[in-house]
């Protein structure tokens, strides 16, 4: 038979005392203990002592006693994280506004430029305006020099005092031969024994002399216009009326006739003598404009006429390289320039047009009213009778 342990013993007694006896139950005295819990105790012990050597051997790896515990190495690191962070926002704001700043002074500068590309005078305008101020002074020359030659010739027309017409046709003849013999003597002429051959012969017949290259040489090339202009337009001068060819009854028509004759001859000149001095040498000649000479292979010359540097100005724009090459790189305000100057050279010469038009328009009148003039016949007309009162 198997023995009870000394505890089981001792617990039956126990109860089968309270049993029996029915003894009121009274506070123990001394602890209770529950032997069955010492291993499960000793258990949890062993645990709980081995997780505080590696929470020990983890503060050991974080950081020593002195950096602090692991919670306030945690929040100490959280919050450095958090201040890169905020510093790295304020990083890149500052990298974005400097970005910003420096994107702003680029596209300012890049404006600055187009300002001062659009409002700079380029080389062609330059030299535009150069040439415009040589035409314009050029005209003002011309017109001078127009006036000059028609008074001049007005004076020969008329008839007057200290020309040779003054004293009769015939005298008017012998100076037109005697200046044409002086200058202008051709080889046949010579041959002849009439006078010595000049160094430009014939020049007064020549429709050369009046129209050139744009600009006469000199006084000469004036002098050998004017000449072929004589030829031309009145080579002889009537005789002029005087004394009784005035004051007769036959002399008021004559005045008539002869103020037509002038007023005519007048207008006839008038056209040439405006050919003539837009020709004559009169305007020095710009840079651009000797350059221009140069390139079209005519000699290059310092001063020039009224109408050669028209020409100039035209041919510079119409065929020159350089211009072309510039117009090309031009900005589109200085293009939008360069047209605003282009139609201001047409409407120039449109309005010289329309004076030249209104020359011709006068010249075309008086042709009309001489033909007028020609058909007209005297009609018959019946003697008148007289009654005595």
């Amino acid at each position: 038979m198997k023995r009870i342990s000394p505890l089981a013993s001792t617990a039956i007694g126990l109860v089968l005392g309270a049993v029996v006896f029915g003894a009121a139950p009274t506070s123990a005295q001394m602890p209770v203990v529950d032997w069955t819990t010492f291993p499960l105790i000793s258990t949890i012990s062993s645990v709980i002592k081995q997780v505080n050597s590696g929470i020990s051997s983890l503060q050991d790896g974080i950081g020593s006693a002195t950096n602090g515990s692991v919670t306030q190495l945690l929040v100490e690191g959280f919050t450095q994280n958090s201040n890169y962070s905020k510093a790295q926002v304020s990083a890149q704001q500052q990298i974005a506004d400097a970005s910003n700043t420096a994107m702003a002074r680029f596209q300012r500068d890049v404006r600055n430029s187009q300002i001062r590309d659009q409002h700079t005078p380029s080389p062609l305008s330059c030299a535009a305006l150069d040439n415009g101020q040589t035409v314009i002074v050029g005209a003002g020359q011309s017109w001078k020099v127009a006036r000059a030659i028609q008074d001049v010739n007005d004076n020969r027309g008329e008839a007057n005092a200290n020309t040779p017409a003054f004293y009769g046709s015939a005298q008017a003849i012998a100076s037109n031969n005697d200046y044409h013999s002086k200058f202008y003597c051709s080889q046949t002429e010579a041959d002849a024994g009439l006078c010595q051959l000049s160094a430009n012969p014939n020049a007064d017949q020549r429709a050369s002399s009046l129209f050139g290259t744009g600009t006469y040489n000199g006084q000469q090339g004036v002098n050998d216009a004017n000449a072929y202009a004589m030829t031309l337009i009145q080579p002889i001068v009537p005789a002029a009326l005087r004394g009784s060819q005035l004051t007769s009854t036959m002399g008021e028509e004559a005045r008539v006739r002869r103020r037509e004759y002038n007023a005519r001859v007048s207008l006839a000149r008038n056209t040439l003598n405006y050919v003539m001095a837009a020709q004559t040498q009169s305007i020095p000649l710009s840079t651009e404009q000797q350059q221009e000479m140069t390139d079209e292979g005519l000699p290059a010359t310092q001063n020039g006429s009224w109408l050669q540097g028209l020409t100039l100005d035209v041919n510079r724009r119409y065929g020159s390289l350089n211009y072309a090459a510039q117009l090309a790189a031009m900005t589109p305000t200085a293009l939008q320039r360069e047209v605003a100057q282009e139609l201001a050279l047409t409407n120039y010469l449109l309005l010289h047009n329309y004076r030249l038009g209104m020359m011709t328009a006068s010249t075309n009148a008086t042709q009309l009213a001489t033909e007028a003039e020609r058909s007209i016949q005297p009609t018959p007309m019946p003697t008148p009778s007289i009654v005595a009162n």
